[in-house]
């Protein structure tokens, strides 16, 4: 899906020609609307197919005047409940006339940008819109990480109640997203250094003390995926020692339990012997064969309990 926006009087408005100063949003779209789309501009097919690649990392690619920037953005799958955050490739393609967004996904930030009552962006301003973008999408990572936070916590009072592995594999699935996260900042703050020391954007004071802000803010997501991954990783293995600890605690239980049931059954196996055994003529034969059971089985427990094994 292809649509162009423009800033109006009355803010940004969805058009149905291209014109100067626009801004061109491609969703998931098909190969042929891009090659059709790739004839009207003069600049490489491979700017439109790169970013679709899911697997593509951030960089700067410049060619004939186009400057291609691919960043990471954060995204909820709601699919896959093991791994719920992911990150994507998000393209974007500007010169002086336009800037072009190119995701395989319809994404929050680009949502919320193309409403009819989106009055904080003038896609005249592409290098100030452009950075619009990198700052939502290091305050997305801040929230994600904050939801990432909040089902950490969830698992942990799940975990002190139950110690199943359930929830140590929930960890470890949140802990992979920290990974995808950290990587993915990362390589944003690699492009958004380069775009703020190189000569590829000619750019005003303000967007000048804008690209900072953001980079600003790139680090502060860094910084808090590492603080939550580290902690994250610190509370799986202190669970998984605490889990094998309880299995151990219960092992010891079940084998004491054990012995203590052997001492009677291994006085009635001497005593089913067909040998000539103490008391067997006595008419409380039987009473004392159980009394000494329960005696040694008496003994077992105080052992036991004076070594605290229970």
């Amino acid at each position: 899906m292809i649509n162009i926006f423009k800033t109006t009087q009355d803010g940004l408005k969805e058009i149905s020609e291209f014109q100067k100063g626009v801004w061109i949003r491609i969703t998931n779209p098909k190969k042929v609307e891009l090659e059709e789309f790739q004839k009207t501009l003069n600049f490489p097919l491979s700017f439109l197919l790169d970013p679709l690649d899911v697997d593509e990392r951030a960089r700067i690619e410049k060619d004939n005047g186009h400057i291609l920037i691919i960043i990471r953005i954060p995204c909820f799958v709601e699919e896959n409940t093991t791994i719920p955050f992911q990150t994507l490739p998000l393209g974007l393609i500007i010169n002086h006339d336009y800037l072009i967004t190119i995701c395989n996904k319809d994404i929050k930030i680009l949502s919320d940008f193309s409403k009819n009552n989106a009055q904080t962006i003038s896609t005249d301003k592409i290098h100030h819109f452009l950075f619009k973008i990198f700052m939502k999408t290091s305050e997305l990572y801040l929230k994600d990480l904050k939801q990432i936070n909040d089902m950490t916590n969830e698992i942990e009072a799940e975990l002190c109640k139950s110690m199943r592995n359930e929830e140590l594999i929930k960890l470890l699935d949140i802990e992979k997203c920290l990974v995808f996260f950290t990587t993915s900042l990362k390589a944003n703050e690699f492009v958004m250094e380069r775009l703020s020391r190189s000569n590829l954007l000619t750019m005003a004071e303000d967007d000048k003390e804008m690209l900072n802000d953001v980079i600003v803010e790139n680090k502060q997501a860094i910084e808090m995926a590492n603080i939550y991954s580290d902690i994250l990783s610190s509370m799986r293995d202190a669970f998984a020692s605490v889990i094998s600890n309880n299995l151990n605690v219960v092992m010891k239980f079940l084998t004491s339990v054990t012995i203590i049931l052997m001492l009677p059954t291994l006085v009635a196996s001497v005593y089913g012997m067909n040998v000539p055994l103490p008391f067997q003529d006595s008419p409380h034969a039987f009473l004392i064969t159980i009394g000494i059971s329960f005696l040694l089985s008496g003994l077992g427990v105080w052992v036991f309990i004076k070594r605290r094994f229970f």
